[in-house]
């Protein structure tokens, strides 16, 4: 299992290089929050100056690659739109994570760092979240990233130990 889970907290974020940060967002999730709120603040406004001026739209099946710039220790951005937050399931956070495996896998992208889409607006629980990757294959392979807030982390942390 090459799971791994780091903090949502930038000043974690710049203590390890990571090769791509995946930010999974809702249309409706104005302003941004979680790690893309934290992402929109540190390149200031870039995100949210994207959505104003229609560049961006979060409408599902959107991707948008960016480059990090230097404010952050990612190598490059990818955007996925969720489209509405509304009816928010376990079935569409499993297909949701697919498309984005199949994305990530097509970009050449190996290691990624990534808040669960549902997780920043708390419509999918930290440990359920995980438990669904634990049950794909192609997911448990990859060396992914779970940026987490504390309380999830726990969560988590129980369920990995559990699974060992």
């Amino acid at each position: 299992m090459a799971l791994s889970v780091l903090p949502l907290d930038l000043a974690r974020w710049d203590e390890a290089a990571h090769d791509c940060l995946v930010l999974p967002v809702f249309k409706d999730d104005r302003p941004l929050r979680g790690a893309a709120g934290l992402v929109d603040w540190r390149l200031c406004g870039r995100l949210s100056r994207l959505l104003k001026a229609n560049r961006a739209s979060a409408e599902a099946g959107e991707t948008m690659m960016l480059p990090a710039g230097r404010r952050l220790r990612f190598n490059r951005i990818m955007w996925f739109g969720l489209g509405d937050a509304k009816g928010y399931s376990e079935d569409r956070f499993r297909k949701d994570l697919g498309w984005i495996l199949g994305v990530v896998t097509k970009a050449g992208i190996t290691e990624w760092s990534i808040q669960m889409p549902g997780r920043a607006s708390g419509l999918i629980g930290a440990r359920r979240a995980v438990e669904i990757i634990l049950e794909d294959q192609l997911l448990v392979s990859q060396p992914i990233t779970i940026l987490e807030d504390p309380s999830g982390q726990k969560d988590i942390a129980e369920l990995l130990r559990s699974q060992r």
